[in-house]
């Protein structure tokens, strides 16, 4: 298990992230549970870059161990590991805070297929959002933003800020087709799509190909579309044209600006 606040050698050397940090997470703790030692390094090093302090377990008997002897702000959590499971963890933790009566910890499902760890599981065993596997700092950040405690008045991206008042609301959507159960129909299937459309984005940006990345922000705007009012499809059709004429390189900022929005509304719909 790693030290609460993670390594610090080298930081004064590590680009800082490209957006800002809400001062207060200098003040908080996370709770790493991934048997995947790469993944492990990985995320206790992307936490490290997001000003946040950190400890890491290999299984879910040391993240449950770790969970009980000191507070934490949020947990993320592989779903398959060996011994006991991001599932039985979950559970565990839950039954911890009611009968201790404690505060209910924000738990992040680590999945690389959310066919196998649905989101129907996750909020089953008491997780109230996954990360998609490979991870970036784009993705981890705007989860991060979503689950962690506020400061003295809550931090919120100036982006989530505005576009929250546009976004649908369950009330919305149950007007629009009709009952909870068609709207837990459609979520389901449009978050798997969109989740697996942002993560072949993500692999078509980093490679550099224009004509991968154009097809899955199609893809995505039909998405988007489906449920209007979050400008993030205007957004990919000027990115489709962009990529398309000049290619990958001379946009990816732009490509990554879009993917941790897009990260940050898919989130929000997971919790409607």
């Amino acid at each position: 298990m790693g030290s609460p606040g993670g390594s610090t050698a080298g930081a004064s050397r590590t680009a800082k992230p490209p957006f800002s940090l809400p001062p207060h997470w200098q003040y908080l703790n996370v709770l790493v549970v991934e048997d995947h030692s790469a993944y492990r390094l990985l995320l206790g090093w992307l936490l490290q870059k997001l000003g946040l302090g950190h400890a890491l377990a290999t299984d879910g008997f040391m993240g449950l161990d770790a969970f009980t002897s000191r507070p934490f702000d949020l947990v993320i959590s592989d779903c398959r590991m060996p011994f006991m499971d991001g599932y039985s963890m979950t559970r565990a933790i839950r039954q911890h805070e009611r009968e201790q009566g404690v505060k209910r910890v924000p738990i992040i499902a680590l999945t690389a297929n959310l066919q196998n760890d649905s989101p129907q599981r996750c909020r089953k065993a008491g997780m109230d959002a996954w990360l998609l596997k490979p991870l970036t700092l784009e993705q981890l950040h705007a989860v991060l933003v979503r689950w962690l405690p506020g400061g003295e008045g809550r931090y919120v991206e100036p982006y989530a800020a505005a576009a929250v008042a546009n976004w649908p609301t369950r009330a919305t959507l149950v007007t629009t087709f009709g009952s909870d159960l068609v709207v837990d129909q459609l979520m389901e299937a449009l978050l798997m799509e969109a989740w697996e459309d942002q993560r072949v984005l993500r692999h078509a940006r980093a490679t550099l190909n224009a004509p991968l990345t154009a097809e899955r922000l199609h893809r995505l705007v039909g998405s988007l579309v489906f449920l209007g009012g979050t400008g993030l499809e205007t957004s990919a059709v000027s990115l489709i044209e962009q990529v398309q004429a000049e290619g990958v390189a001379t946009h990816k900022a732009q490509l990554e600006v879009f993917e941790a929005r897009l990260c940050a509304y898919l989130e929000y719909l997971s919790e409607l």
